[in-house]
């Protein structure tokens, strides 16, 4: 087989996948039809619950922001130089008396706006990456130009309902600088949702600014970004998370307040242990948001991972995580607000067979457990430190499996079909049947990377692998390229808006 069987072969494969991905049913985001799977009692919860309330009392959180210091003390907390603790259900009563239970994220383009909570799941693409791999310039630092494609593809793609944030870490910019082109990149390339910068708070604040600018020059309170705030897991907040979190929610823009825990390294190693701290922590992040600005939106963030106890490196696709997904997101529906976890996760450092099942059994738990917002969505690899251009393809195609699975089994008459059964006679089947010939086109999913056909036919048009078929479909899907339309005031004013700053700013990499 030669490279020029591949590349004709792999082409055609290509254009067929973008040729289905344009008849496909466009959705906004997913609305699930079925009930989230419960893995514990309500006995259970509660036990979590006050677990969670001891440790806010007792042990309390390290909070290293004066700012926050001085809210949590004039709403009560006890305060202890930076250890501040809360009395039993103070946190919870904050949030459930004004944190609303969904919201608006609105887009640029209305069509592209996305409901955040209830019955609601969003598909967000990776992540903060620093490095980026593909087949044809293996793995290498990633650049502003990778940045760029990668807020085109999850434009592109009718699986990805929202650009995400950082999707990798444009490494050739000055780090306090880079923010700007990032936040810019989903403005100019996409009219998708989007998340704002969180590294300092004058860079939220600049997210926010050129977010004002982007839709008209007022957001009206409008809620126009959703982005990530991590705790200092365990049991701490730094100045710079709960900084960028008080401009978001003084300007009505959504935090996502997130526990990052390695299991056996961030908290115990058990599911239980690891599920009351994610609450504690999170609790204590959505609270703040609340007494900054009573009704902001937020979203209780959970990202758990289990680890090798050999080697400390972190492990995705295992049991125990799914077990806190499962918990943590019972335990958001008990509190009333969003909810987000879960995505493609893997540790593997190719689009592999690992890469495979370690990130369907993450995806699986994510859509039956109810996640609301997910992240890492598309394109994660090694444990988040990179993300691969073939590894967001074949993800991306797997969302739009979970497209069709969320709407549950169909109980029209349609769906029923009990009048071609009751026409159709023993032993005959029904390839011919008026039934299947309406049917015919829509009846079941159509992958956009798989092979279906016979060995003789794959072999014979190059026996391109899957890996190899994502290739193709990225390149095409790039030089096929469209930008979303922008009024040309707006871009001029927010790259004059980004000039500016840069200005007054000299480099820096912190």
């Amino acid at each position: 087989m030669t490279d020029r069987t591949r590349s004709r072969s792999g082409g055609r494969s290509a254009r067929q996948a973008a040729r289905a991905a344009h008849v496909l049913e466009r959705q906004a985001y997913l609305t699930r039809t079925m009930k989230p799977l419960e893995v514990m009692t309500d006995e259970g919860l509660e036990i979590i619950e006050s677990n969670a309330d001891r440790l806010m009392s007792e042990v309390g959180l390290e909070i290293h922001d004066d700012y926050a210091i001085g809210v949590f003390k004039d709403a009560g907390a006890s305060i202890d130089g930076t250890r501040v603790r809360f009395d039993p259900g103070m946190c919870r009563s904050i949030v459930q008396a004004t944190a609303p239970a969904q919201y608006t994220q609105h887009a640029r383009n209305p069509e592209n706006t996305v409901e955040i909570g209830g019955m609601n799941t969003v598909f967000a693409p990776n992540y903060g990456s620093p490095f980026v791999r593909d087949k044809i310039r293996g793995r290498r630092y990633a650049t502003i130009e990778d940045f760029n494609n990668f807020v085109k593809l999850a434009y592109m793609s009718p699986y990805l309902h929202h650009s995400g944030g950082t999707v990798c870490e444009p490494v050739d910019l000055p780090v306090n600088k880079r923010h700007l082109d990032m936040v810019y990149a989903h403005l100019k390339h996409s009219d998708k949702p989007f998340m704002g910068s969180v590294t300092a708070s004058e860079r939220a604040q600049d997210s926010v600014d050129l977010a004002r600018i982007a839709f008209g020059g007022d957001l009206a309170d409008r809620t126009v970004m959703t982005s990530l705030i991590n705790a200092n897991s365990p049991m701490s907040w730094d100045s710079t998370m709960l900084g960028a979190a008080r401009v978001y929610a003084e300007n009505n823009q959504a935090c996502i307040m997130t526990p990052f825990i390695l299991s056996g390294a961030m908290a115990p190693v058990t599911p239980a242990a690891v599920a009351t701290q994610t609450l504690a922590e999170s609790l204590v992040g959505m609270a703040f948001c609340q007494l900054v600005r009573p009704g902001a939106p937020v979203i209780f963030g959970s990202f758990a991972s289990s680890m090798s106890m050999q080697t400390g490196a972190p492990t995705f696709g295992t049991p125990e995580p799914a077990l806190v997904l499962y918990t943590v997101g019972a335990l958001a529906r008990r509190l009333g607000v969003p909810f987000r976890s879960g995505g493609s996760l893997t540790a593997s450092k190719t689009a592999d067979a690992q890469a495979a099942y370690e990130s369907a059994n993450t995806l699986q738990p994510t859509l039956l457990g109810g996640v609301n917002f997910v992240l890492h969505a598309a394109g994660w690899l090694e444990g988040g430190l990179a993300i691969g251009y073939e590894k967001f393809i074949l993800d991306a195609d797997q969302l739009g499996m979970m497209s069709t699975f969320v709407k549950g089994v169909d109980l029209t008459p349609n769906g029923q079909a009990i009048d071609a059964m009751l026409a159709n006679p023993p032993g005959q089947h029904f390839l011919g049947t008026e039934h299947t010939l309406a049917n015919f086109e829509s009846a079941f999913y159509r992958s956009t990377t798989a092979n279906n056909d016979s060995f003789e036919q794959w072999f014979e048009e190059g026996s391109v692998e899957a890996e190899d078929r994502a290739t193709a479909q990225w390149q095409t899907m790039l030089a096929e390229y469209e930008p979303p339309a922008l009024d040309q005031a707006i871009d001029d004013e927010l790259l004059a808006f980004i000039a500016t700053r840069k200005a007054a700013t000299p480099d820096s990499n912190v």
